[in-house]
């Protein structure tokens, strides 16, 4: 008997977008550290493809100090110019920068409500969407959520935190599901969040 090939999202096409997809996107996360990497790499994300960023990915856990928050926060002048010259990273002066205050914004939100991952949780109740999507086309750009996350997180002073780039990280982090339905993910995903 001939198994039928996986059914995937149609964007998880290429080497490095299938193990991500198969085995990250949508996954709920709750854990600190893994939630601020994917905040800086969506903000690094904002006007290149994915597919690039995911390439970079483990140059950026090397050149950012595996995204630990206190670390970033006490980057010097002196770092965020080496970081500049680092040909394994997205050199933008705007989003270096923003990674580091990022940092100082993200440590804030921890001292305030304990951990950032019941802060940014809250903006959809505590508990995963599943969404019931049939194509990619059906996937929203932003949500209202998305839209109170960035207007939240922007006022705490984060940046490169618009409403479509934090959508973008609430896919990341399994806040909501937007595996198409055909998808071989969708109910695995579906299945994890019933049981939390």
């Amino acid at each position: 008997m001939v198994e039928k090939p996986l059914v995937r999202c149609g964007w998880a096409s290429k080497d490095i977008e299938i193990p991500y997809h198969d085995e990250e996107w949508g996954v709920p996360v709750h854990d600190d550290r893994l939630l601020f990497e994917f905040l800086i790499l969506e903000g690094a994300q904002a006007g290149l493809s994915w597919d690039t960023i995911l390439r970079k990915r483990d140059n950026y856990r090397r050149a950012f100090d595996g995204f630990d928050a206190a670390k970033v926060a006490r980057y010097t002048d002196a770092k965020t110019a080496r970081l500049l010259a680092d040909e394994g990273i997205i050199r933008n002066r705007a989003k270096v920068a923003s990674a580091v205050g990022n940092a100082k914004a993200f440590l804030a939100v921890q001292k305030e409500c304990g951990t950032f991952d019941s802060y940014i949780w809250q903006f959809i109740g505590g508990q995963p969407r599943t969404n019931k999507l049939e194509s990619l086309a059906d996937i929203p750009a932003k949500t209202a959520e998305s839209q109170a996350m960035s207007k939240d997180l922007l006022k705490r002073g984060f940046k490169f935190v618009g409403p479509t780039i934090c959508y973008a990280f609430m896919q990341a982090t399994g806040m909501v599901n937007d595996h198409i339905i055909t998808c071989f993910r969708y109910k695995q995903i579906a299945g994890q969040a019933a049981r939390l």
